[in-house]
């Protein structure tokens, strides 16, 4: 590449002539990669709502591609994450019903229909 001011050979990367200083018409490489909001707010959900976080999380995943790659990670951890919550929320309501049933039963007392 010349440069267009003082017509000396300069790099093709070069912004500016190293002869005379004066801006080049190299293309200028902007990075735009989009990054994945719903990945990024389904992890931050995961920890609070569950069950918001898995569903962000999994559009968050299914919008890699479009944001080059970005939140791939953040999306799965909120997946996972958000379904380790689940169950032992899930856990926890089971036992915490279970349990008062099986201390009628193994007391003798009448079981209440």
């Amino acid at each position: 590449m010349f440069c267009h001011n003082c017509g000396k050979e300069i790099d093709e990367k070069a912004f500016i002539c190293p002869y005379c200083g004066v801006l080049t018409d190299a293309p200028k490489q902007q990075s735009q990669e989009k990054t994945n909001i719903l990945a990024i707010i389904g992890f931050v959900l995961a920890f609070v709502f569950p069950i918001a976080g898995l569903v962000c999380s999994i559009i968050g995943k299914n919008n890699v591609e479009e944001c080059g790659g970005n939140g791939k990670a953040l999306a799965t951890a909120g997946i996972a994450i958000s379904i380790v919550e689940i169950a032992i929320a899930l856990l926890c309501v089971v036992f915490l019903f279970a349990i008062p049933f099986f201390a009628i039963l193994v007391s003798g007392l009448p079981v209440p229909t």
